[in-house]
């Protein structure tokens, strides 16, 4: 992460503000942040880049850390499902320590779930395609233990309207992880009903707009790399499972 060692030097807390930069300054603490400390930070501001980075990674693990004490109780196995999660970010060991520091913060926070995602949808909201790969990650982590809780689904419902995601587009996203018999049409954002014309369509679109090189270069950190690159898959799979089934 290009940000990162700006982070010890306090910088990211006070640039982002709002719920983000409140739970990066409770995960540091404010004994990092000295004067000599605040001159370095004036000698390195964040970029744009890194900054809509920081923010996709911190709002994660502060969306996740809300979504685990959701039902009342950080259960292990949710616990396990997160640190698996950051086990497979490929991060040095820093940076992991770092990603469960800001989960465990943001579960006992005094903003909810819907501050985080505001302010983040504020930060990508000229970027529907980051803002759909972040519903993404989340429903990949929340899939991991095959049960989706009523009130994670509701959660989930709340950040896909504050990201102005349609209903249709979180039907297709759900599908995806949980089962469903048109799976292969919903992955193209299509039904059994569409044209042929309608799923060419739709899968050039995709493919461009998923491609994990167009993710990243839009401020998907590169260590989601993974996960932009298993949509791309999945989209390609979907639409030769289809080609084969049509004939086309």
């Amino acid at each position: 992460m290009t940000w990162f060692g700006k982070v010890t030097f306090g910088s990211l807390g006070l640039f982002l503000g709002g719920p983000l930069g409140a739970v990066i300054g409770a995960t540091l603490g404010h004994h990092l942040v000295d004067k000599k400390q605040q001159h370095m930070d004036r000698q390195t501001p964040l970029g744009r880049q890194e900054t809509a980075q920081a923010a996709y990674f911190v709002c994660m693990f502060s969306i996740l850390g809300k979504l685990a004490k959701i039902d009342g109780t950080v259960s292990r196995e949710e616990i396990a499902v997160v640190e698996d999660f950051i086990s497979k970010l490929n991060i040095p060991v820093q940076e992991q320590q770092f990603a469960k520091q800001i989960f465990s913060e943001a579960k006992y926070s005094q903003y909810s779930i819907e501050d985080f995602a505001v302010q983040f949808y504020q930060i990508h909201k000229q970027q529907p395609t980051v803002l759909i790969s972040f519903i993404e990650v989340l429903f990949q982590v929340a899939a991991a233990d095959k049960h989706l809780h009523p009130a994670e689904e509701s959660a989930l419902k709340s950040i896909k309207n504050i990201f102005r995601i349609s209903d249709q587009q979180f039907k297709n996203i759900k599908a995806r992880y949980f089962d469903s018999a048109d799976k292969y049409y919903q992955c193209l954002n299509c039904t059994p009903e569409s044209s042929n014309e309608e799923i060419k369509k739709n899968y050039r679109k995709l493919v461009k707009d998923f491609h994990p090189d167009t993710i990243i270069s839009k401020g998907l950190p590169a260590e989601f790399t993974e996960f932009a690159t298993k949509r791309f898959q999945e989209i390609q799979s979907a639409y030769e499972h289809i080609k084969k089934e049509r004939g086309l």
